[in-house]
């Protein structure tokens, strides 16, 4: 019985030993400084830290510094921050724009149109333009995902380990201090570079990048209550002279001196007690994240290089299990993966588009279970949309669920738009052509979201039109479109080198139905006048006047329309036209024809390799004219019987067919800027027939083509050669045009 007594009373005094410890250990801060991609040095430090069981009861971070600061101080192990900041597709936060496939139908056939994708909008006689080169979204879904359903915290206190970002206000210049809210948007402002990415308004401030102010934030830290401090400094150094060679180097160069400035102003706050770690990592870039794993063993190669100060900092297996059980109770009701109930739903909608509509593509209902996946794919339908600066949800934990506010912020640079495309082509041989396009389009003109769409071609060819594009039904499931357009188009011959003019004004009324983002079903009618002309004698000049009905089915799901890897892309179009037209100084010759056309684009890709199937069919019906007809198709170009010259055979009747190969390169090819390149081949059969020809398998074309392309964020390009077995061959180049 006295054994046992001892043992209790020995076990007793080690606990009040180790409570002792814990109270009287002085607390420990840790700053993590900003600097982009090298911020995974962060996580090597950390991993040195908990190596050495050193507590961290507090931590700060600017920048990429307030991200790995905000995932330890969740409660994420070093591990799991290792696996998940290498495991991120960073680089697409270099990008906001909306993924084709997530598109509505409407709006890919846009984006297609406008390659050049520069925001700019038009009101009230001014240029409007947005905050950033990048709106941040982007940026916010790589956070969503690093993280599992966090929510918003009265207090960073609250999380595992108290917790501060530091941002900057544009405004006034001061250091803003972080310490409530989304976690998510705390470590957006702080990482907001001005004038790249967009900034974000917290508690009615607008704010950017800590590092302007304050990029090692060793005062707030200390303000925190910590007695001793482990900063961890990745800034970047100045560049010499000789490297200062243009206007980005040295906007970087001013990005640095402000950002150094702050820096010395913090470690002079540092005391003889505090630990400074600064890791071998000058060199490295800054944006480049393939840079991570080199960087994050630096810092731990530096964290160990000081591991004899770190381990003063040491304590106990004990006390630092105990630490460890505290950091876990703390963390477990955001880390939980089990399944949580959505209790309610609220809508902060700064836009003009209808709540209702937003709720329908957020779809996710009140008692429906909340998972990752589903928010994150919620959150991206809305903001496909494509109507809003930035989209984010914000959760409320109570006891019987969760509480989500969805955020929809309209684009500041509208409501009214400025859209541009641009391509250019040559056969480096007897022709280049050039074209410019030009939009402007006006929305929320009705309450229903009514739309205004006016549109400039200039070049090898010439358009004007104006379209007035009407939503119909509550969720938009109708719609109404009337269209003018004046257009005069070309077409060569290859060998004859004869110029084919079609000068024409058009008009359009039609009624449809969207069927959800991909397809949509069209019924118009129809009125055409213009003048068609062949420069020979034998041919002449047309004059004509055409009107009918037409019905349209069209479908889209393409990832890419150049570059595809996965979806297909239908369109089926009957029109039924009464035409009158003669030749110069002749009768009109009346003519009732049915024309019919068929395209089909789809693609399936595996590991980098795609394959890409193509139809195109055409055929008219006409009663009473067996020579002529204004209702033409075009073959000839790249992917269009590659061997002949863009629209070299031009008939009533066209049959094509192709199979593509391309192969995903990459993005390291030397000198391709980080472009995705792309290796492909086609072979081709096809042909055009004019309307008094028979078609026959016969005269089918055999061709194909090697070609060498790009995707970049001013449109598609392609280089290469296409060759005919009738002996036509054809270099290509083109840039921002659709093929």
């Amino acid at each position: 019985m006295r054994i046992l007594s001892l043992i209790i009373l020995v076990s007793f005094c080690s606990t009040l030993t180790t409570f002792s410890n814990a109270s009287e250990r002085p607390k420990i801060g840790l700053v993590l400084s900003g600097g982009g991609a090298k911020g995974s040095a962060h996580i090597g430090v950390l991993k040195i830290l908990e190596q050495e069981k050193v507590p961290i009861d507090f931590i700060v971070g600017t920048s990429i510094g307030a991200y790995v600061a905000g995932m330890y101080a969740l409660g994420y192990s070093v591990e799991d921050i290792e696996n998940i900041m290498l495991g991120l597709p960073w680089d697409a936060g270099y990008s906001d724009f909306i993924p084709r496939e997530n598109l509505s139908y409407r709006d890919k056939q846009l984006r297609d149109r406008y390659n050049l994708g520069i925001r700019l909008g038009f009101s009230d006689g001014e240029i409007k333009v947005p905050h950033g080169l990048l709106l941040g979204q982007s940026a916010y879904q790589v956070l969503r995902l690093s993280t599992d359903i966090v929510p918003t915290f009265a207090t960073f206190d609250n999380l595992a380990i108290p917790y501060r970002a530091v941002a900057s206000d544009i405004a006034t210049a001061e250091a803003v201090v972080l310490s409530k809210g989304s976690i998510h948007q705390a470590m957006k402002a702080s990482a907001a570079v001005p004038g790249i990415v967009s900034a974000v308004e917290i508690d009615g401030r607008t704010l950017v990048d800590g590092g302007i102010t304050n990029n090692m934030p060793i005062d707030v830290i200390k303000k925190m209550g910590a007695e001793i401090v482990i900063a961890v400094d990745i800034g970047s150094p100045l560049v010499a002279d000789e490297e200062l060679t243009s206007t980005v180097a040295v906007l970087n160069q001013l990005s640095t001196i402000l950002t150094n400035n702050t820096t010395l102003k913090q470690k002079e706050l540092l005391t003889e007690k505090d630990i400074l770690i600064r890791p071998a990592i000058d060199n490295l870039s800054t944006t480049d994240w393939s840079i991570l794993p080199q960087a994050l063993k630096l810092g731990e190669k530096q964290a160990l290089a000081q591991v004899e100060q770190i381990k003063t900092l040491s304590v106990n297996d004990v006390e630092y299990s105990r630490y460890q059980h505290q950091k876990l109770s703390r963390s477990k009701e955001w880390l939980d993966k089990s399944e949580h109930q959505v209790v309610d739903i609220k809508f902060d909608n700064d836009s003009n588009v209808d709540t209702d509509i937003i709720a329908q593509h957020f779809a996710i209902q009140i008692g429906s279970i909340l998972t990752k996946e589903r928010l994150d794919l919620a959150i991206d339908r809305v903001y496909a949309l494509d109507n809003f600066e930035s989209v984010k949800v914000e959760i409320e934990d109570v006891q019987q669920g969760k509480i989500l506010t969805l955020q929809t912020k309209a684009k500041s640079w509208g409501p009214n738009y400025l859209d541009f495309g641009f391509s250019l082509k040559t056969d480096f041989n007897h022709r280049t052509i050039s074209e410019l396009n030009i939009a402007y389009k006006l929305t929320d003109i009705t309450d229903n979201g009514g739309q205004w769409l006016n549109e400039v071609r200039l070049g090898w060819e010439t358009k004007l039109a104006t379209e007035l594009y009407q939503p119909i039904g509550k969720y938009h499931e109708y719609f109404a479109r009337a269209r003018l357009e004046y257009s005069h188009d070309k077409w060569e011959k290859t060998k004859t080198r004869n110029e084919i003019t079609n000068k024409y004004s058009q008009a359009r009324l039609a009624l449809g139905k969207n069927f959800i983002f991909d397809g949509i079903f069209e019924l118009g009618a129809i009125a055409e006048k213009g003048d068609l002309s062949v420069d020979m004698l034998s041919v002449g000049s047309y004059d004509y006047d055409s009107y009918g009905a037409y019905v349209s089915a069209d479908y889209d799901s393409l990832d890419s329309f150049n570059f595809p890897t996965d979806g297909n892309k239908l369109s089926l179009k009957v029109l039924w036209s009464h035409d009158e037209y003669a030749k110069t100084f002749t009768q009109y010759t009346n003519d009732d024809a049915m024309a019919v056309t068929l395209d089909w684009r789809g693609a399936l890709g595996f590991r980098g390799h795609t394959f890409v199937g193509i139809v195109s069919l055409a055929t008219v019906d006409s009663k009473e004219n067996s020579d002529f007809t204004i209702h033409v198709s075009e073959l000839g170009g790249f992917l269009n019987l590659s061997g002949f010259q863009e629209d070299a055979l031009i008939g009533a009747h066209k049959a094509f067919g192709a199979l593509v190969y391309q192969y995903d390169l990459g993005r390291d090819i030397p000198g391709a800027f980080g472009l995705p390149m792309y290796l492909g081949g086609s072979v081709e059969i096809g042909n055009a027939w004019q309307i008094d020809e028979t078609v026959r398998s016969s005269d089918l074309i055999q061709s194909g083509s090697v070609y060498l392309g790009t995707d970049t964020s001013f449109g598609p390009a392609v280089i290469g050669v296409g060759v005919a077995l009738q002996g036509e061959y054809s270099f290509f180049l083109s840039f921002g045009k659709n093929w």
